[in-house]
C-alpha cells in the first residue's frame, strides 16, 4: 500500500491548471463525475462510517472490538500461532544489517481502551471510524497453492485444507464492508453449514 498511485482527472481544457491529484491509498478516488455518480468514491474510511451509521454500530462497540482484536492478535504472536505461516524477509539497508520483517507490523499490543477512545475521528468530525478501530495502512503478500484432487496424486502433495463451498454477493460500494455479512450466510447455506460449526474465520 505504501506504493498506492497518484491519479489526476482530465483536464477541462487544453493547458489548464485545474487538475487535481488524488492519493489512491485510503481508496478508489478517480475523480470522473459520471463513475462518482454510478458508484460514488468514497475511501475505505468512508464506507466504514457508512456503515457504521446504517447499521447503527457506535464508537464505544467499535473501541471495544478493536481492543479484544489486537488483544487476541498479540496472544496468537506470543504463542507463535502465526510462525509457521511468514516467511522473514530481509530489507537491505545502506549501512549496517539488514531489516528483517517477521511479524506482522500494525498490531498494538499495548494499546488500551482509553487510549483508543482518545483518537480523533477520521472522517468527520462527529464520526465513529479512528486510526484505531479502522484497518491500518500496511505493506504485504501472500501465496496459496491450490491443486485438483488429480494433481494432489501426480504430485505427491499432502492436501492442508479442502475447498468445499464458494460464492460471490454484491452490495452497494458505500457499504462495502458490509459484504461478507450476506455472503457468509450465502455460502453457509450452499454448504449446508451453520455458523455454530466454524472452529476458525478469517475475514479481510
Amino acid at each position: 500500500m505504501s506504493r498506492a498511485p497518484y491519479v489526476m482527472g482530465k483536464s477541462d481544457s487544453a493547458f489548464g491548471r485545474s487538475q487535481k491529484i488524488e492519493d489512491t491509498t485510503m481508496g478508489w478516488r478517480f475523480i470522473n463525475p459520471k463513475l462518482k455518480e454510478l458508484y460514488g468514491v468514497d475511501t475505505m474510511p468512508q464506507t466504514a462510517e457508512n456503515v457504521a451509521e446504517q447499521f447503527n454500530v457506535n464508537r464505544a462497540d467499535q473501541d471495544q472490538f478493536a481492543l479484544v482484536s489486537q488483544q487476541r492478535t498479540a496472544s496468537a504472536q506470543a504463542k507463535g500461532f502465526f510462525s509457521k505461516e511468514i516467511v522473514a524477509v530481509e530489507i537491505p539497508q545502506r549501512k549496517g544489517d539488514a531489516v528483517v520483517i517477521d511479524t506482522d507490523e500494525h498490531p498494538r499490543a499495548s494499546t488500551t481502551l482509553e487510549a483508543l477512545s482518545k483518537l480523533k475521528p477520521v472522517v468527520k468530525a462527529d464520526g465513529t471510524v479512528t486510526a484505531g478501530n479502522a484497518s491500518g495502512i500496511n505493506d504485504g503478500a501472500a501465496a496459496l497453492l491450490i491443486a485438483s484432487d488429480e494433481a494432489v496424486q501426480a504430485y505427491n502433495l499432502k492436501p492442508r485444507a479442502k475447498i468445499v463451498a464458494s460464492t460471490a454477493v454484491g452490495v452497494e460500494p458505500r457499504i462495502m464492508g458490509f459484504a461478507p455479512a450476506p455472503a457468509i450466510k450465502k455460502l453457509l447455506k450452499q454448504a449446508n453449514l451453520t455458523l455454530d460449526q466454524m472452529d476458525v474465520i478469517e475475514l479481510n
